[in-house]
């Protein structure tokens, strides 16, 4: 009985062990610190950047109110930029050569320019250079020179008639008539003398530009259309430069004295070099002799205020030039252009 105890009693211990030995399973472990977590992939990227090239072509850096107009169109396209739309702006000095300009012009089309704006050096050299550009696909769009104006010409007008081709700038019939309307309404009408008829030299721009056969011809047609009688003394070309308008006017004031009434330039920079030869000449501006010019540049409106220049015509190099960028950003994101965009002058007479 007692052998049968004890071996009860050893099964019940044996049991017991076995049972203490078992043990709950182990919690999952945890995965392991890395220090930083990736964010969930959302699909998102930066966006993309999309840069044009805009080739600008100046027919001249060295002119008054140009370096204006391409200063202020650099700087107004860079305005336009945002985060997704770059431009990358070549701006080059033809130096008064339409060959050179012909060659900027063979660049801008190798260098693949997204657009084209173009101040041409010689606008009788309009449908060639406009044409290269054309049939290399690229918007034209034309400033400052209007090609070849109303002369009747067809074939300027075909290329004009191109979707892609434009031209922005100011009619300078309206600154001719301007200028004529200025003098027109002195109290004497520029009649200084009382001998009946106003007695002028015309100093011109360049003679192919129709801005300057527009400006010399529509000014003394409103002097004419106010019933004035007019007697031209002397026509020359001052090709725009300030050294040519003081050398012009200065000759023409030697040869004719006194009976110089009013002096007629196309432009400022010319009107500044003929203000210098008048009062070389011992000549006071609106006491006995008128000086009118176009550009409005500021020290042409500075001495409009103080007397020393009887008006000027704002060219409004603020409105083309902008006017110019929009159409060129209309274009670039291929959007229709109208063929013209005109920009108002602005008489300045005080």
């Amino acid at each position: 009985m007692k052998k049968y105890l004890a071996l009860l009693l050893a099964l019940v211990m044996v049991f017991a062990l076995a049972a203490c030995g078992e043990s709950a399973p182990a919690p999952a472990a945890a995965p392991a610190d890395t220090g930083s977590s990736a964010p969930a992939d959302t699909g998102s990227s930066a966006p993309e950047v999309k840069t044009y090239k805009v080739g600008v072509a100046i027919y001249q850096f060295d002119d008054n109110f140009m370096t204006l107009y391409r200063n202020e169109l650099q700087d107004y396209l860079k305005s336009l930029e945002t985060d997704t739309v770059k431009y990358d702006i070549t701006i080059v000095d033809g130096k008064n050569d339409m060959a050179e300009q012909n060659n900027q012009i063979d660049n801008f089309i190798t260098q693949g320019m997204d657009a084209i704006i173009l101040n041409l050096v010689q606008t009788s050299s309009a449908d060639a250079a406009i044409a290269k550009i054309v049939d290399a696909g690229i918007p034209c769009i034309l400033i400052n020179r209007e090609p070849l104006g109303d002369n009747g010409d067809e074939s300027y007008a075909g290329i004009l008639d191109n979707a892609t081709v434009c031209y922005v700038g100011a009619d300078a019939r309206q600154s001719g008539t301007y200028q004529g309307e200025i003098i027109a309404d002195l109290p004497n009408h520029g009649d200084i003398n009382g001998d009946g008829k106003v007695s002028y030299i015309m100093i011109e721009g360049d003679p192919e530009n129709v801005d300057a056969q527009y400006r010399t011809q529509f000014s003394i047609k409103a002097l004419q259309d106010a019933g004035i009688t007019v007697e031209c003394l002397d026509d020359q070309i001052g090709n725009w430069a300030l050294a040519k308008g003081q050398e012009i006017c200065a000759n023409d004031l030697a040869k004719f004295g006194d009976a110089v009434e009013v002096v007629f330039c196309n432009n400022d920079a010319m009107a500044l070099g003929a203000a210098a030869a008048i009062t070389a000449a011992g000549r006071t501006v609106g006491e006995d002799i008128y000086l009118v010019g176009v550009d409005a540049l500021e020290e042409c409106q500075q001495m409009v205020a103080d007397g020393t220049m009887t008006g000027t015509v704002l060219n409004d190099h603020i409105g083309q030039s902008h006017t110019a960028v929009d159409v060129t950003v209309a274009a670039l994101a291929g959007e229709a252009i109208n063929n013209y965009y005109w920009v108002d002058y602005v008489k300045v007479t005080k």
